[in-house]
């Protein structure tokens, strides 16, 4: 469910707000970051035109390659965060073979099924030599290694990804600053989600590791004597985390999403594997979505409703519990979506090429930029229920 789309009197783009305007009327200002692995660059962009735009989260939540950019936000002072998000996303891109790729690709630059190999190749790279600073494939193979070993349980070693936290990330700071900061994984032997908050848990790079570990690729994450993997088994979005949590309070929510739910129907095999995996991680937001809209208007209802009871009625313990479901807060959520391009194929989140990454840095800080045009999108939402959710790609005028 959407809200009503913006428009404004003359069917014009607004301009963008100064960034030295006032911070936004919202008790929260959450940045939720969706996994989807190389895609996460786009992450980086969106982040970049906030801090711009002198928009600052006082929450940032995260999962999978989401919780990364996560920790690299929270764990560094907000003049640093940009930089730090760059040479992460620099350093997973670094490769010995990029002069030879940009001069193989430069005749054929607009091409799409010459920057459909390239990337192709770039993520075949990935899976055979893995990603500098990430992961590196283990040898031997773990179909040798003795079963029960972590060596047993996946085709990569993520140790790199441990030091590239501990040089990029400020952990006393994520542990130690008022921005609130969460990361989701799933518990190996419950299969029940959890995620890691600041407000109970002392944050360290293996909950990030563990919010990032997909199986098979990558080994589960021992944590406190239980094993982790990847959030996005279960859910790929921080949005019911956010909304849920206590205390509740009016929160302007940046939702980043590295999938999209829409699309076209797939005419191929290799269209059938992308269409499922953005269906796998998308649905999950969107439903998401839809649902705490559809909360939020029973917990307005009930705020209205105990309003006009009899006093006698109101005391009740019937009354009692409905007040304690009850609220009049007011939600923006605001969602960044990348919408991949055509010659992006099912490798797309695991193909780690420097121009792709650019590529992707490039179209989140111009989706963010393009949606701090729009007034409403800052302002609190004035509509019955108080949730107000917007998606430049969907609700902006054309």
């Amino acid at each position: 469910m959407k809200g009503t789309a913006i428009r404004s009197s003359q069917n014009k783009v607004p301009r963008r707000p100064p960034s030295g305007a006032a911070r936004p009327p919202f008790d929260c200002i959450a940045l939720l970051l969706q996994g989807g692995g190389a895609l996460g660059a786009y992450q980086g962009g969106v982040y970049e035109a906030l801090a711009e735009a002198g928009i600052q989260p006082n929450w940032v939540a995260g999962i999978s390659i989401g919780a990364i950019n996560a920790a690299l936000i929270a764990g560094n002072p907000p003049e640093d965060r940009v930089a730090r998000l760059r040479s992460f996303w620099q350093a997973m891109t670094e490769s010995p073979f990029q002069a030879w790729i940009d001069a193989i690709e430069a005749p054929f630059r607009g091409d799409d099924a010459a920057r459909g190999f390239v990337n192709q190749w770039a993520a075949g790279n990935a899976l055979l030599q893995g990603v500098p600073g990430f992961f590196v494939p283990r040898v031997p193979p773990p179909f040798l290694a003795a079963p029960g070993t972590v060596e047993a349980t996946s085709y990569y070693d993520t140790g790199a990804l441990r030091a590239t936290l501990e040089r990029l990330v400020d952990f006393d700071r994520i542990n130690d600053n008022p921005m609130r900061f969460s990361v989701g994984a799933v518990n190996v032997a419950t299969g029940n989600f959890v995620y890691f908050d600041t407000t109970t848990d002392r944050i360290r790079p293996e909950h990030i590791m563990a919010s990032g570990a997909l199986p098979p690729g990558f080994p589960p994450i021992e944590i406190d004597g239980e094993h982790y993997w990847d959030g996005g088994l279960v859910s790929n979005t921080p949005l019911d985390w956010v909304v849920s949590s206590e205390p509740i309070e009016d929160t302007l929510a940046f939702q980043v999403d590295l999938w999209s739910a829409r699309g076209l129907a797939p005419r191929d095999l290799t269209e059938v594997a992308v269409r499922q995996k953005e269906i796998q991680f998308s649905s999950r937001t969107r439903a998401s979505t839809d649902r705490f809209k559809r909360m939020q208007q029973m917990r307005v209802a009930a705020a209205d409703l105990l309003r006009k009871l009899p006093k006698e009625v109101a005391v009740i313990p019937e009354a009692e519990a409905l007040a304690a479901m009850s609220d009049r807060k007011v939600y923006n959520i605001i969602q960044l979506i990348y919408r991949s391009k055509n010659y992006e194929g099912n490798s797309k989140d695991y193909e780690f090429s420097r121009r792709s990454m650019e590529d992707h840095w490039r179209a989140g800080h111009h989706d963010a930029e393009r949606t701090l045009r729009y007034p409403e999108v800052l302002k609190r939402p004035d509509n019955f229920d108080g949730v107000f959710t917007f998606d430049v790609g969907e609700d902006a005028p054309r």
